[in-house]
């Protein structure tokens, strides 16, 4: 791949491509699922893939491929070229030349990558088979499903940039049916790790049975304002939604509400909202974004103050400032875009418990769902299906389902009382610990 990828460069420079550079990524992947006993889906996927970008005129082009050889790099140096003049498109654009050290982030496990296939298929085998001797009021289970995933991604530029970076990780979703007369209730378990061995049959299947049948009693709340925490797995997900909002892409396009905010309060001051690609066993963490920048460390928001938009080297030129290291590609063939690494809201003292002391009465939302639907995160307007629980004293009470919350993110940030300290990342470089949002609006029976 190598030589390939000096002689593809070698042939942009011939072909008057004033800067060029080469995004490689290769992928290899395993993903079972089981149903009723057997195992019902099972793939195993290698994807090699190359992108070529580069500037002509001040503009530009992009051609991607699947192929090395000969004909591949003619047809990407033309690519480039072609693309580029259709581009029209006054912004600033550059092959970024490096930042000389970066830093050293490990996120590749080799134990991982030995896993025997036997294993991953006997863990789903058994996870299934275990729930159903649990209670029962289990009547399936609804999905059940193992992956693993090892890439490696490399940039190499005409400026004589070559950075690479490989990682890996095992994720594993289970979820059960339970039934008890008419009444039925599902209850699910995610985890995302590193560590295989962290995957236990046993314990995932226990805690998606206790939730299906915690959910049996389930009921809706009459509609009122409530005072709410967002547990850590439903401020993920919204966070995850709106986490748009901060780039500086949006605010540029005029579809973020904080154009132009920076260094004014948009927060209350318990809130302090991070991205940080050099977090250690972060799910995002990498030493560098996909055009080549130096990553590093920020608060986004730091004690209810807006310190700065997320950046990439086109969206910096256009405000005169500096990259931050957030200009990312979604594939090895995409365009690149600003979105952030590991962003999370910086965790508090409190546990969750005691969160709900401090609140006393109301409501834990454990579940939002119609995100995409539901949510404007040009407005940040929100109204969303959701599911929880009660607090009654301080404690978990009754559980809670066909509620809708609704309100909107930029008033909840300002409205946010604590913040916890049970940070989670369910799923992707988007996390949060359980935030207390204060009063918000629910309909219910």
């Amino acid at each position: 791949m190598t030589d390939f990828i000096h002689a593809l460069l070698a042939a942009a420079r011939e072909a008057g491509i004033e800067a060029a550079e080469v995004y490689t990524v290769a992928n290899d992947s395993f993903r079972a699922m089981c149903q009723q006993g057997d195992i019902n889906n099972y793939t195993v996927n290698s994807t090699r893939g190359l992108s070529l970008r580069g500037l002509v005129n001040g503009k530009m082009g992009y051609a991607s491929t699947q192929a090395f050889d000969e004909d591949a790099i003619r047809m990407l140096v033309t690519g480039v070229k072609e693309s580029a003049s259709l581009i029209d498109d006054d912004a600033v654009q550059q092959i970024y030349p490096g930042d000389g050290e970066y830093p050293v982030v490990d996120d590749y496990k080799p134990a991982l990558d030995e896993v025997s296939e036997d294993a991953k298929l006997r863990f789903v085998l058994e996870a299934e088979k275990a729930a159903k001797a649990m209670d029962p009021r289990i009547v399936s289970a609804t999905y059940d499903m193992v992956s693993t995933e090892s890439g490696t991604v490399r940039i190499v530029n005409s400026y004589g940039l070559d950075l690479s970076a490989r990682d890996n990780m095992a994720v594993a979703f289970f979820n059960v049916l339970a039934k008890d007369g008419d009444r039925v209730a599902t209850g699910g378990e995610l985890i995302v790790t590193r560590d295989f061995s962290e995957l236990n049959a046993e314990k995932i299947a226990r805690k998606a049975v206790d939730k299906a049948l915690y959910a049996l009693t389930a009921e809706p709340v009459p509609s009122g304002t409530y005072r709410c925490i967002f547990d850590a797995y439903a401020m993920s997900n919204m966070l995850g939604v709106f986490s748009d909002i901060f780039s500086a892409e949006e605010a540029q396009d005029g579809t973020s509400l904080l154009a132009g905010k920076e260094g004014e309060t948009i927060a209350s001051p318990v809130v302090t909202l991070v991205d940080d690609p050099l977090l250690p066993g972060g799910l995002d963490s990498r030493g560098f974004d996909d055009e080549g920048v130096r990553a590093c460390t920020k608060a986004v928001v730091e004690n209810g103050v807006l310190k700065t938009l997320l950046h990439s080297l086109k969206t910096a030129a256009k405000a005169g400032v500096k990259s931050t290291g957030n200009g990312r590609k979604a594939g090895y063939d995409a365009p690149i875009h600003v979105a952030p690494s590991n962003f999370f809201f910086r965790p508090g003292e409190k546990d969750l418990q005691r969160l709900m002391a401090d609140m006393g009465d109301g409501l834990v939302i454990t579940e939002v769902s119609g995100l995409h639907a539901g949510a404007n995160s040009a407005s940040g307007d929100f109204s969303l299906i959701a599911e929880g629980y009660t607090v009654k004293n301080g404690v978990k009470d009754q559980a809670v389902e066909r509620i809708t919350v609704a309100g909107n993110f930029y008033q909840m940030l300002k409205n946010v009382r604590a913040v916890g300290s049970d940070l989670v990342f369910p799923g992707s470089g988007v996390g949060s610990p359980s935030v207390d949002v204060g009063e918000v609006s629910i309909a219910g029976r």
